[in-house]
């Protein structure tokens, strides 16, 4: 029994990586913004819909991590060879569009979290760019998984500031518990933000195609599955620890803040510089994290879709679309973001409405090609899996238009 133990251990470890990266990295700088935003402006009361999400998330990266080890192929191949040439090009069209924009508020977090320890972003930008483009074209897909596995460690600073912050953990748990919800327009935004900055199709492409890049097959799955619910976890117990920490400072104080870089450097009057420190680190790390993985997704998307050559493992020569696909929205973004006057506040705001739109586009599909059972066999989703993640997907479709329609008309009233 105890060898059996250890080796269920050791297979677990060997396929660690995919599931986790891809969950943590979710906790970009767009997603800090909105749960400081959260914690700031509604304190507890946004809590609760941590543990629904949580459940949401799971499923979602079960079945395409499930898809990448019984079928060996990436979400976009399966797209293409099950529903068609043009609908792949309408999905890879969306999402470069989408992932374009996300990249460019990986940057700007970047940039924010820079000022903040009062070094230019005409510095930090250019030298981020060269040192990511160095890696992910001279590594290979094992040991950049190590570099990013790593990078997770920055979150733990969201941790630390939170019981820097000393909340009464009792008010705590007792919202995360219990729901709370009021029919406002800014309290609806944020709680379908949630939803959207958690569950967004870049996840989706990537977490699959790294399951088949780093070669998980079927046998192995039911660690990986077990890797993608620690991941999920994980990266909402970051989002927990972010919405403590501001609510029971900047919400506590009144300070109104619009994104994570005001969270950090508010964060100094109210709990001190140490606790700014981190958050200002934990933001740069966190936008560092998404600024490699953003491009790294789309060229995987791209050129699966197409049918062209891709993967870490490979080099320039081998696979030159899926490289400069990578460089093209890595430089295009940091120049974005270098460029005096750009409106960075709409740029995000047409990432959200992107993804809003295409989200539908990628879940359904999702679900009928791990219902197919010509394609995945004895673990195609039963039907009590179904029921659940229908549901779930018919809840989060509506809430991502529903977003869309908020970030389009944001003087809607609601009674």
């Amino acid at each position: 029994m105890m060898k059996l133990n250890i080796r269920s251990v050791m297979l677990f470890l060997a396929v660690i990586g995919p599931g986790l990266i891809t969950a943590n990295v979710d906790n970009d700088a767009g997603g800090i913004a909105t749960f400081s935003v959260a914690g700031a402006r509604f304190g507890y009361a946004l809590l609760w819909t941590l543990i629904p999400i949580t459940i949401l998330l799971a499923m979602t990266q079960e079945m395409c991590a499930r898809m990448g080890a019984v079928t060996g192929k990436g979400l976009s191949d399966l797209i293409r060879e099950n529903f068609g040439i043009r609908m792949t090009v309408f999905i890879m069209i969306g999402l470069v569009l989408a992932n374009f924009s996300v990249t460019v508020a990986e940057f700007a977090g970047i940039a924010a979290a820079a000022h903040i320890f009062g070094v230019s972003k005409y510095l930090v930008i250019p030298l981020v760019v060269f040192i990511t483009s160095f890696f992910i074209i001279r590594s290979n897909y094992k040991t950049l998984e190590k570099i990013f596995l790593i990078m997770i460690l920055f979150y733990g600073t969201y941790v630390v500031s939170a019981f820097m912050a000393k909340p009464d953990w009792g008010e705590v748990l007792q919202a995360t518990v219990v729901p709370s919800f009021t029919l406002s327009a800014p309290y609806l935004f944020l709680l379908v933000g949630l939803i959207g900055t958690n569950i967004t199709p870049w996840m989706q492409f990537f977490l699959q195609s790294t399951i088949v890049e780093k070669g998980i097959k079927e046998e192995d799955y039911k660690y990986s599955r077990i890797e993608v619910w620690l991941g999920s976890i994980m990266t909402n117990a970051v989002s927990f620890f972010i919405i403590v920490t501001c609510a029971v400072t900047l919400f506590a104080a009144g300070v109104y803040i619009t994104d994570a870089g005001d969270a950090a450097a508010a964060l100094e009057p109210v709990a001190g510089r140490y606790a700014s420190l981190l958050f200002a680190i934990g933001l740069f790390g966190a936008a560092l994290f998404g600024a490699m993985i953003l491009p790294l997704s789309t060229a995987f998307s791209v050129t699966e879709g197409m049918g062209w050559e891709n993967g870490l493992n490979k080099n320039f020569k081998g696979a030159p679309e899926y490289y400069t696909i990578f460089l093209v929205l890595l430089i295009g973004s940091a120049l974005l973001v270098l460029a005096p006057g750009i409106p960075l506040i709409k740029v995000m705001l047409v990432s959200q409405v992107i993804n809003g739109l295409l989200l539908p586009f990628i879940l359904i599909p999702m679900l009928l090609l791990t219902s197919n059972k010509a394609l995945m066999g004895k673990h195609a989703n039963s039907k009590l899996f179904n029921a659940v993640a229908w549901t779930g997907c018919i809840l989060v479709v509506i809430l991502a238009l529903l977003l869309t329609v908020l970030t389009l008309f944001p003087n809607i009233g609601f009674a």
